[in-house]
């Protein structure tokens, strides 16, 4: 898959995850469950750097190498 996560919005996912991972420690039942779930989600999309809706929306934070700036819209 094409990457269209950029370098802020990848920091902020992984700090995010980390700590949605140390909140579903905290919690428990139900709660614990859906907070590792979002960490994952979370953590991976940061790690690999695509994220699946950012590609069904034709969406990227993710600047042209060559330009510095972001992909017009479609890309």
């Amino acid at each position: 898959m094409k990457k269209n996560v950029g370098t802020w919005d990848r920091i902020i996912r992984i700090v995010a995850g980390l700590l949605f991972v140390y909140l579903g420690g905290a919690a428990t039942g139900a709660l614990s469950v859906i907070l590792y779930i979002v960490a994952v989600i979370l953590l991976l999309t940061g790690l690999v750097g695509t994220c699946p809706l950012y590609s069904m929306l034709k969406k990227s934070t993710k600047k042209n190498s060559a330009s510095g700036q972001m992909p017009p819209a479609g890309n």
